[in-house]
């Protein structure tokens, strides 16, 4: 399944606007606080997927009957930039539990880059929903090889994956190799350039919400 919110009309494309404007992006707190609200808004339209069961609110005049989560998701993110959307999601879902993984990028002089894992630290991920955020879907390599070593790992319930931006191609790739993930996207872009930048995209997520790496 994918949700693509480009295809619908609510007030969080605003928010993909803004993070996609290169004068609004000189203000680093807006875009981190952007892609924290479209975290929020996100995590709003998985909760309508996700299991519930009936509990009974003692409130002063009476009892109410209402609905709560049977089990809170986990949310996982690959460093750095995914840490404001990140926060999106757990200002909604929060108490749920999270997961880090730090990934990182080595090119050959062929012009193909392989994806390595430094670390990754997270709960007892079995049997439970996984909810992994990343600003940028590119390529895909990244978040297959991240979530593929989390399934290695444990016994997950469901997956869904969370971006701002995505390529087609990362899309394709996604869905290949990871076809029981559900897909979460701000908006699919056609284009990348050589160096796997999406276009028209944003530019560097991580940089725009933290500072130009060395």
């Amino acid at each position: 399944m994918i949700f693509d919110l480009s295809k619908t009309s609510s007030v969080a494309n605003t928010y993909v606007s803004e993070l996609r404007d290169e004068m609004i992006q000189k203000d680093s707190m807006r875009f981190r606080r952007n892609l924290e609200r479209l975290g929020e808004f996100f995590a709003y339209e998985i909760s309508k997927t996700l299991e519930y069961s009936k509990i009974e609110t003692q409130t002063p005049l009476g009892v109410a009957t209402s609905l709560a989560l049977s089990q809170q998701p986990v949310l996982a993110t690959i460093l750095r930039a995914g840490l404001p959307f990140h926060q999106g999601l757990l200002n909604v879902f929060d108490k749920a539990e999270s997961a880090f993984i730090a990934a990182y990028r080595t090119n050959h002089k062929s012009g193909r880059f392989e994806i390595k894992l430094a670390y990754i630290s997270a709960p007892a991920l079995s049997n439970k929903v996984v909810i992994m955020v990343d600003p940028m879907l590119a390529t895909g390599h990244s978040m297959v090889k991240c979530c593929k070593e989390l399934i290695a790992t444990y016994d997950i319930k469901a997956l869904h994956i969370v971006a701002a931006i995505a390529s087609a191609e990362g899309v394709r790739h996604v869905r290949a190799n990871l076809p029981k993930a559900q897909l979460w996207l701000g908006a699919i872009d056609e284009e990348m350039t050589s160096k796997a930048y999406i276009v028209p995209g944003l530019g560097d997520a991580g940089d725009l919400a933290f500072g130009t790496k060395l």
